[in-house]
C-alpha cells in the first residue's frame, strides 16, 4: 500500500511540475507588428461534405478584419459528395476575396486533407498562410492577430481552439481542447513541439516551400503536427504559441462517442511521432490516472487526498487559460472532463498500438 502511495506521489509531483512549466511557457508574451505592417495573408479551408457547417464558417470569414487587398480566402472542395460546393459558389459569387478550388492532382503520396491543402498552397499568394476547418467559427480579429506575431524570424504561430459547450458532452471536449493546447503552447514556447492543430494555425509560406511542402514530408494523419515539427527542425526560425483571446477559434464538438473515438484515435496515432520529451510528459499523467482508478480498490486517506489534489491541479491549470481567453468553464463540464479524460488516457495505448487505422471524413487511412 505504501508503495502505491509513493508511486502516486512521485508521478503526481512530476505531473505537477510539468503543468507548472507549461503554464509558465504559455504565459510568454511576444512582440507584434503594427496594423499597417501586416503582411499579405491567405486563409485556406479544406472542406469535405460540410454542407451543414460551411455557410457559418464562410460568414465568419467574411467578417475578418484585415487591411484592404491584403487577404485572400481559398475554399477547397475536397471532392464532396453533398451540396458543399454549391453552397460555396452561391456565397462567394459577389465576394472577390474568396476563391473556390477543387484539387485535381495527387501530390506525392498525400491523401485527403493534406493533399487538398498542398494543392491550395500552390496557388496561394499570401506571405502568411492561415488554416482553419469548415466546422469552425473564427474571431473577427483572428487573421490580423495571428499575422501580427510574424516578426521576421517567426515561421509558425499557433492559436487556441475551443468548442461549443451547451452540454456536458460538448463541454468536456471544449476543456480537452484548451487543456491539450495549453500543453502545446507551453512546450512550444520553450522550444519543444508537442502538438499543433490545423483548425487554428499559421506559418510563413516561404518556410513551407523551404521544407518542400506537404508532399516532401512523410504522410501523416496529423499533417499539422508533422509540418510544425519539420519547420522547427530547420532550427532557423521561431515557432511560437501565444495565448491570445483574439485568435480563438470555436469548432463544432463531436456529435457522439463514435465520432469522438475516431478523432481521438487520429490524435493518438499522430502523437506516436512525439520525441522522448513528449513520451515522458505522457507517462506522468498516465501513471497518475492509473493510481486514481486503483484508489477505490486500495483505499487509503493518502490515496484519496492525492486523487483530490490531481483534480484540483487540473482545474486550476485549465481554468487559468480559460480566463485568459475570456472563456467560461462550467464546473459540471470540468467534472465530466475529468472522468472522460481519465478513461480516454488509460485506454488510448490499447486503441493506438494494435493498428494505425483511422476513419475520418468518410475516408479510411
Amino acid at each position: 500500500m505504501i508503495t502505491l502511495e509513493i508511486i502516486f506521489l512521485v508521478a503526481l509531483s512530476l505531473y505537477f511540475i510539468n503543468l507548472v512549466a507549461f503554464t509558465i511557457g504559455a504565459s510568454k508574451k511576444f512582440p507584434k507588428l503594427k496594423y499597417e505592417d501586416l503582411p499579405k495573408a491567405t486563409v485556406i479551408v479544406a472542406a469535405r461534405n460540410e454542407e451543414n457547417n460551411i455557410l457559418d464558417c464562410m460568414t465568419a470569414l467574411n467578417k475578418l478584419e484585415y487591411p484592404e487587398n491584403k487577404l485572400e480566402i481559398i475554399l477547397v472542395n475536397d471532392h464532396s459528395t453533398d451540396n458543399t460546393e454549391k453552397i460555396i459558389k452561391d456565397f462567394i459569387s459577389d465576394k472577390p476575396k474568396f476563391k473556390l478550388y477543387v484539387p485535381e492532382k495527387i501530390l506525392g503520396n498525400l491523401k485527403g486533407k493534406a493533399n487538398a491543402l498542398a494543392n491550395a498552397l500552390k496557388i496561394s499568394k499570401g506571405e502568411i498562410i492561415l488554416t482553419t476547418d469548415a466546422d469552425c467559427i473564427v474571431n473577427p480579429k483572428w487573421a490580423l492577430t495571428l499575422c501580427s506575431y510574424f516578426q521576421k524570424d517567426v515561421a509558425f504561430v499557433g492559436g487556441f481552439t475551443t468548442q461549443e459547450d451547451k452540454t456536458a458532452f460538448q463541454g468536456m471536449q471544449a476543456i480537452d481542447f484548451v487543456f491539450l493546447l495549453t500543453v502545446a503552447s507551453g512546450s512550444l514556447n520553450f522550444g519543444k513541439p508537442l502538438a499543433a492543430i490545423g483548425n487554428n494555425m499559421s506559418y510563413r509560406k516561404s518556410v513551407y516551400d523551404e521544407i518542400g511542402g506537404y508532399e516532401n514530408l512523410p504522410f501523416s494523419i496529423t499533417e499539422d503536427f508533422r509540418l510544425l515539427k519539420s519547420i522547427h527542425q530547420l532550427k532557423k526560425y521561431k515557432c511560437i504559441y501565444p495565448v491570445d483571446e483574439n485568435a480563438v477559434v470555436t469548432s463544432k464538438a463531436c456529435a457522439d462517442i463514435k465520432e469522438l473515438y475516431w478523432q481521438r484515435k487520429r490524435w493518438g496515432v499522430g502523437g506516436k511521432e512525439s520525441d522522448l520529451f513528449g513520451y515522458l510528459t505522457m507517462v506522468w499523467g498516465y501513471i497518475s490516472k492509473v493510481m486514481i482508478v486503483l484508489t477505490p480498490f486500495f483505499f487509503t486517506l493518502n490515496m484519496f487526498y492525492l486523487t483530490v489534489t490531481k483534480i484540483i491541479i487540473d482545474f486550476f491549470f485549465a481554468n487559468n487559460v480559460f480566463n485568459k481567453l475570456k472563456l467560461k468553464m462550467k464546473f459540471t463540464h470540468f467534472l465530466a472532463f475529468e472522468i472522460y479524460y481519465t478513461i480516454y488516457v488509460l485506454i488510448l495505448p490499447f486503441i493506438v498500438l494494435p493498428n494505425k487505422k483511422v476513419k475520418w471524413k468518410g475516408r479510411t487511412f
